[in-house]
């Protein structure tokens, strides 16, 4: 039988944040691939390795977990006042899709440096040496993100001081600002989708919860950790491996996805791994980190742990901090008060790698929350760049 030879197609592999993913421009795709459609996930599952019943990425890019199974399309923006369109996919580890549902926070952080480098800013627009500001149109969610990124003699700034936990280098610092990231701008739409800041999360077969849901960032369900039986304190392996409680986060993400709106039917949520996410969140206690760090309840407003693609997150995913950060600027969500409660506009909390800081701008118009800003710092760097090599008969 004859076979296809490989396909060379330009990419960089960019660490963003507390993620990293394949990079690529619209224009250097094979032109099938440059429509979404099944040609463009089937590239980009080959691309990672999926799906992969051992769930190890062997034979692809990906690293076998949410945080490193991601593949981004980048191009001049076809929006007004931008700079770059944005485009994420979320691959799935065991399956065959690929979804593209929501935002990668993290790689929003990739995105405005990558699109310095690929050449899709306008040059005139590129400090030699400051901060460009790049105006990302984030098309999966149809939001705007701002991201504040160092240039030095004309180029990306990759290096620093900046720490960020969950990454084990320093690099240089990028503000990301994401804006009107709820979806109560939209038609029909809400932050609280619902309708309500905290609800009784009816799971059948395993019972009531109290629930915030919101939409912002990422549709996201937040419960008390002391619910579940958890402190809030958990790292990785203390969830990851008992696919009991994977089967129960997974039942209480699907009756949340119901509730809010996001799927009409249980079994549509196996195609919509991606959201909403589940997270669930306790006052603030020490514990230590999964590199040992010690963090003392006093340097934290709160604990907040999170799962993505049915795993425990290593440390935070972006779009779920902004979530975490404008559900603690509303007064009575569960966020909020497993942080005391009352108004900010700013919140430090505790995840499984250490602490991350994201503030909100959030305020209440005609009895209806809305959020104008959120924002955090983050780092990225290019790890390769080059060819990624994919046989042409896979897609």
């Amino acid at each position: 039988m004859a076979h296809l030879p490989q396909v060379k197609i330009p990419a960089a592999y960019i660490r963003g944040g507390t993620s990293k993913g394949v990079f690529f421009r619209l224009q250097d795709l094979p032109e099938r691939c440059q429509v979404s459609g099944e040609a463009r996930d089937a590239l980009f599952m080959r691309v990672i390795g999926s799906p992969d019943p051992y769930s190890a990425h062997i034979d692809g890019m990906g690293g076998a977990t949410s945080s490193t199974s991601k593949c981004v399309i980048l191009s001049k923006s076809s929006q007004p006042e931008h700079d770059v369109d944005y485009l994420y996919g979320q691959v799935s580890i065991d399956k065959a899709f690929v979804d593209w549902s929501g935002n990668c926070g993290n790689l929003s952080t990739a995105a405005g440096a990558f699109a310095i480098h690929a050449g899709l800013v306008d040059p005139a627009r590129i400090p030699e040496n400051g901060t460009c500001v790049v105006r990302i149109w984030q098309a999966n969610i149809q939001k705007t993100i701002i991201a504040h990124v160092p240039v030095t003699d004309g180029q990306v700034q990759e290096t620093g001081d900046f720490e960020l936990d969950g990454v084990t280098f320093p690099a240089a610092e990028i503000v990301l600002e994401f804006l009107d990231p709820s979806d109560d701008g939209e038609e029909g739409g809400s932050m609280f989708p619902t309708g309500n800041l905290v609800d009784d999360l009816e799971v059948p077969g395993i019972g009531s919860f109290k629930a915030t849901m919101i939409t912002a960032g990422i549709p996201t369900v937040f419960v008390n950790a002391e619910d579940i039986g958890y402190r809030g304190t958990e790292l990785r392996e203390d969830i990851n491996g008992d696919p009991a409680q994977l089967a129960r986060f997974e039942q209480i993400r699907i009756a949340g996805a119901l509730r809010m709106g996001l799927i009409k039917t249980a079994e549509e949520a196996a195609t919509r791994q991606h959201t909403p996410k589940i997270a669930f969140v306790s006052p603030p206690k020490d514990y230590r980190t999964s590199s040992g760090k010690a963090v003392k309840a006093g340097e934290v407003d709160l604990l907040v742990r999170a799962l993505s693609m049915g795993k425990l997150h290593h440390a935070m995913m972006g779009t779920c901090a902004v979530a975490i950060g404008t559900a603690a600027a509303i007064p009575g969500t569960l966020v909020n008060l497993a942080a005391g409660g009352g108004e900010r506009e700013a919140v430090r909390f505790g995840h499984p790698s250490g602490t991350l800081r994201v503030g909100a701008q959030a305020r209440r118009v005609d009895g209806q929350w809305t959020v104008t800003k959120a924002s955090m710092s983050r780092s990225a760097r290019i790890l390769m760049e080059g060819w990624v090599r994919v046989p042409a008969e896979s897609f």
